[in-house]
């Protein structure tokens, strides 16, 4: 049986994924929320909010990456652009976008004026805990999976289009998929370097 410990090393930034489905939408759907529920947050102020994008509202997304990154990138680079986004994230089952809810953060300085800058960072940190708890239980079910960053560029219609609150600042997009292949090799600084033990 896989280990918790087993999800963690083999959680991988997959670009080679397709759309064959790994689990029920209902099962994914479920999975989501229960991760989503249960990643802590400071001060339990539960910030951070999901989108889940399926079929083809999940293609609508990556349709909007990159008309916007059509007027963006030079023409003559532009074919590379469009290849990445179609084969390695638009050719995903669906897409998870991950958002912090503004508003709960501000009024969550309001009400611990000493703290107010340090719930920004904590917002943060908290977003943070919940792509990776949900990254790594994908991957132990059998999705592929990376983090994307289009973000602010894409803001305003990603909000306009799904009609979701101002207040919700996107923080990343998620593709996932049936992995079609493997990563590539990951070089480790040694261990010792980046944990200190004293006795």
């Amino acid at each position: 049986m896989k280990t918790i410990l087993d999800s963690i090393k083999d959680r991988r930034s997959i670009y080679t994924i397709n759309d064959n489905p790994v689990l029920k939408d209902e099962e994914l759907e479920k999975l989501i929320k229960e991760v989503t529920k249960h990643v802590p947050s400071p001060y339990n102020m539960q910030s951070q909010r999901v989108v889940l994008l399926l079929g083809e509202e999940h293609h609508k997304l990556w349709n909007i990456v990159l008309e916007t990154l059509r007027k963006m990138v030079p023409e003559e680079k532009f074919g590379t652009t469009e290849a990445k986004i179609k084969t390695a994230f638009d050719a995903g089952y669906a897409t998870i976008l991950y958002f912090e809810d503004e508003d709960v953060v501000k009024s969550m300085g309001d009400k611990f004026p000493s703290y107010r800058e340090n719930f920004n960072t904590w917002s943060t940190q908290a977003n943070g805990m919940l792509q990776y708890a949900l990254w790594t239980t994908l991957e132990s079910e059998g999705y592929g999976a990376s983090l994307q960053h289009y973000n602010p560029i894409i803001d305003d219609e990603v909000k306009e289009t799904w009609n979701l609150p101002k207040s919700w600042k996107l923080y990343a997009q998620m593709p996932i998929g049936k992995p079609t292949g493997e990563p590539g090799d990951k070089e480790f600084m040694p261990i010792d370097e980046k944990v200190k033990v004293f006795k």
